[in-house]
Parts: C-alpha cells; sequence; structure tokens
C-alpha cells in the first residue's frame, strides 16, 4: 500500500490544549470561574476529588465560550487542512469536556471525529492511548500534541508531530527525532507584558505631592515615596492581571487587545497566576513599611479597581469617573505615604484632567467602531452614536482642568509658597495644549494607546512636561 492510500487510513489526531489552541480550557475555565464567583472555592475542591472529568464538565458548565474565541495556532490549522486535502481523516482527541470539544469542532468544521473526556473518563495520557490503540491498533495514528501527558500518546502513534513543545515533550522529540512545530513558548517578555510594566510610568503620580510641597531633597521621605511607587505597581500589575482573565472573551475580539500575552496564549495562566501572587505578596511587604494611612489608600485602590473590574466598567460614564479616580488615588496615596499636606487645588486638577484623558480613551474605542453607529462597545455601555458626546465633555474637562491650574496660581496659597508665583501662568496654556493636541490626535483616528502612556511617550508632551516642571522650579526660587 504506497504512503497516500495509507494515510486514508490513518487518522491525524490533534490535541486540543496547547496544540490546536495556545491556551488550556481547563486552567482558563477555573482561573474565570473563581475570579467572577470565588464562592466556588469549596465547590471545585469537591469536583476535583471526585475526579478531573467532573471538575472539567463543571467548569465547562460555567465557562461558556462561543467555539470562535479561543486563540487558535494558525500553523496547526494548516498542517490539518493540508491532510484533508490529501484525503487523510482528522480526528480532534482531546481531555476537555464534551461541550468545550464539540462547541470547538463545531466552529472550525475541520475534524471526522471528536474523542473528548465523559463523566467517568478523563481522556489524558495513557487513557487518550489505550483509546486510540483501541480503535486504530498500534501504529495505526498519527498523533499532534504539545506536552509531557502526550508522551505515552507518541509512543503509540505511527508519526508524532510536536507542537510548541514542553520541556518533557522537547526531549522526546530530540531522542526520537519527530517532527516539532517551534511555535512562540513562553518567555520572561510575555511575562512583563502581561503584568503591563509600562503602565508603571501612571505611578509616578505618587511623587506629585512631594514634589509641590517641596520636599523631594528629604531623603527618608523621597525613599518612603519610592517605596510607595512600587508597592502601587506591584498591586496595579496583580489587577490588571485579574483583569485580563476576567476578560479574556472580549480581549480575543478586540484588535488590539487580542495581541496581549494572555489573550494570544503566549503566558499561560498558572504562570500569570504565580506572578500576580507573588507580586500582591511583594506589594503588601512594601506597604508594611509605610504610614498606616498608605495601608487604606492602597485597600482603597485594590476595592475599587475590583469593584471596576467586574461591575463599574460596564457602567456608562460612571467608568470614565472611576478611571479619573484612581489616578487621583495615586496622588492621595503619595501624600498618605510620605506625610505631606495635600492641596484641595491639586485634586480638583486632577480629577478634571485625568477625567478628560479617560473619556480619550473611550472616544478611541469608540472610534473604531467604524461608522457603525448603531454598534456597542464589546463589554461596556457605550454606543458607537455616544462618540461626539464623549468628545464634547472630553474637551470640556480638559478646559476645566485649566481652569482650576488658574484659579490656584491666583491663590494666596499660591503666593505663599512661590517667590515668583506670576512664572506658574504659562503653566495653564502649556496644559491645554497638551490635551487639546491629544484630542486633536484622537479626533484624526491617530491615538492607538493608553493616553497617559502616550504622554509618556510622546516626545512633544515630554518636552511639554520638562518645560512645566522647569517654571515650577524657577518659581520656586528667590531671584
Amino acid at each position: 500500500m504506497d504512503a497516500v492510500s495509507d494515510n486514508r487510513h490513518v487518522p491525524l489526531c490533534i490535541d486540543l490544549d496547547g496544540t490546536l489552541i495556545a491556551t488550556d480550557t481547563l486552567w482558563e475555565g477555573l482561573a474565570a470561574v473563581l475570579i467572577r464567583r470565588p464562592w466556588l472555592l469549596f465547590a471545585v475542591f469537591a469536583w476535583a476529588i471526585a475526579g478531573k472529568a467532573v471538575l472539567k464538565r463543571e467548569i465547562a458548565a460555567r465557562y461558556v465560550r462561543k467555539g470562535g474565541e479561543w486563540p487558535y495556532r494558525a500553523e496547526v490549522i494548516e498542517r490539518i487542512r493540508i491532510a484533508r486535502k490529501a484525503g487523510q481523516p482528522v480526528w480532534l482527541v482531546t481531555g476537555a469536556a464534551q461541550s468545550t470539544a464539540t462547541t470547538i469542532a463545531d466552529h472550525l468544521g475541520l475534524f471526522d471525529r471528536v474523542l473528548h473526556s465523559s463523566d467517568s473518563e478523563n481522556l489524558t495520557a495513557r487513557r487518550k492511548r489505550e483509546r486510540l490503540i483501541s480503535l486504530c491498533g498500534d501504529g495505526g495514528f498519527d498523533y499532534a500534541g504539545n506536552s509531557r501527558d502526550d508522551l505515552a500518546v507518541f509512543d503509540a502513534a505511527r508519526r508524532a508531530i510536536i507542537v510548541a513543545p514542553d520541556r518533557s515533550a522537547s526531549r522526546w522529540a530530540a531522542a526520537h527525532e519527530a517532527e516539532v512545530l517551534p511555535l512562540a513558548r513562553i518567555s520572561p517578555l510575555a511575562i512583563l507584558k502581561s503584568i503591563r510594566v509600562h503602565q508603571w510610568l501612571k505611578n509616578i503620580l505618587i511623587a506629585v505631592p512631594l514634589v509641590l510641597n517641596h520636599e523631594f531633597a528629604d531623603f527618608n521621605l523621597a525613599l518612603a515615596a519610592v517605596a510607595a511607587f512600587f508597592s502601587f505597581s506591584f498591586l496595579a500589575s496583580t489587577v490588571y492581571i485579574v483583569n485580563d482573565i476576567s476578560d479574556l472573551a472580549n480581549d480575543r475580539q478586540h484588535p488590539r487587545k487580542r495581541l496581549r500575552p494572555l489573550a494570544a496564549g503566549s503566558v499561560s495562566i498558572p504562570v500569570v497566576s504565580a506572578t500576580a501572587m507573588a507580586l500582591l505578596m511583594a506589594s503588601i511587604g512594601l506597604a508594611s513599611l509605610l504610614p498606616p494611612m498608605f495601608w487604606g489608600v492602597l485597600a482603597l485602590y485594590a476595592v475599587i479597581t475590583t469593584v471596576y473590574t467586574f461591575v463599574l466598567k460596564r457602567k456608562l460614564l460612571v467608568d470614565v469617573f472611576t478611571l479619573a479616580g484612581l489616578y487621583t488615588l495615586r496622588i492621595i496615596a503619595g501624600a498618605a505615604a510620605t506625610g505631606v499636606d495635600l492641596s484641595f487645588w491639586l485634586l480638583a486638577f486632577s480629577i478634571f484632567f485625568f477625567l478628560s484623558l479617560a473619556l480619550v480613551k473611550r472616544y478611541v474605542e469608540l472610534d473604531e467602531l467604524a461608522e457603525d453607529s448603531a454598534g456597542q462597545l464589546k463589554g461596556r455601555s457605550y454606543l458607537g452614536s455616544d462618540k461626539d458626546m464623549i468628545g464634547q465633555a472630553g474637551i470640556a474637562a480638559a478646559f476645566s482642568a485649566a481652569m482650576v491650574l488658574a484659579l490656584y496660581v491666583d491663590s494666596n496659597e499660591v503666593a505663599s509658597m512661590y517667590a515668583q508665583p506670576a512664572l506658574l501662568w504659562p503653566l495653564c496654556p502649556l496644559i491645554l495644549y497638551m490635551l487639546l493636541r491629544i484630542w486633536v490626535l484622537a479626533r484624526r483616528s491617530q491615538m492607538h494607546e493608553d493616553p497617559v502612556v502616550f504622554i509618556m511617550r510622546d516626545w512633544r508632551s515630554q518636552v511639554t512636561t520638562v518645560a512645566g516642571a522647569g517654571l515650577v522650579l524657577l518659581a520656586a526660587v528667590q531671584l
């Protein structure tokens, strides 16, 4: 029998988790279910005791996803198409629950048969090997897998195709000269992206009270501000991970967010979960070195961001006011960590300034709905028709921030703190220039990132910021 006719009797069996899709359906479902319904933790233990197959079934019943909401590996799908074109039958053989396996198979329409776990059998490792041997005979199937659990199946396969292998699968492939599809694996860079280190720039706001009160030369206070910066940053990264796990389905439908490491499957749920736990412990450890008031602000930030993740982000306008409040909370945290006085003017300016930037963020998302004015942002309460109103509100907030700053510059508080308060007046047009330029870019559809991060990266915004800081320093110097 020639190779072509032989292939028509030897199925190509495709594993699901980590092979066909770049994630693990059980881990993803388990994390998402516990994040949204943590009270099910004890039920999860009970399901696990009843057997892994039962656990998979119960998690799949509570983490329902459409077939198109998984991160498929294009290279594996292409291999399946090639096999089908050559007349080779293709089976999906997975340890996932029936509902998950059949939903994916129906979506792709590429499989002649689907084998999956049942209530009585967790179809992985040796159980998967025994099932395939009983159906096809020893060496009567080709198998594509990726992990240590697949080694027993590789041994019984006619041909092994190893996809993005873990260490055990890599060693097996080297020893048996197997075919390997060396797709992207977890890397330190992917982990750094998942915790969004670039977003830590926002926490520089913690130093604002110290700078504006002219106490930044005090070493102990500066050290406290640094500890507060990292404590806040570690906690924020923990929240980002929780938010990304919670919002995976929406992120995978978003043109840019689908490239995030977790949504793309370039980092696994267990890895980011362990990372989040380590960051949370580090945040608490640093907070223990700071005044109790900082603890309170940090706890308030954790509560608000958690509520935002699960409730407030889906509430019309409440979400942008919450974001503005969270930025202002960073300034309050800086005052709490260092014990310096907090100005009412600073808080009022911060609310309007960051409300304008939060509205930019929503405006950009609405702009990406293109001309579909009836469309709705995924996971949000905004319609495409809201775009103009959001733009008007954001620009009004920008002018309000400049107005508050002007009133502050003319206040008795400034006169008592600065030797040359008149030098602070140019801050008003500088702030307006920065915000209005961002809005102009947003209206031109040229704003493609978080506006706060944009300010940190854009050289014109950087020059404006440095000029503003220079004016503040000059105003404080006695000539």
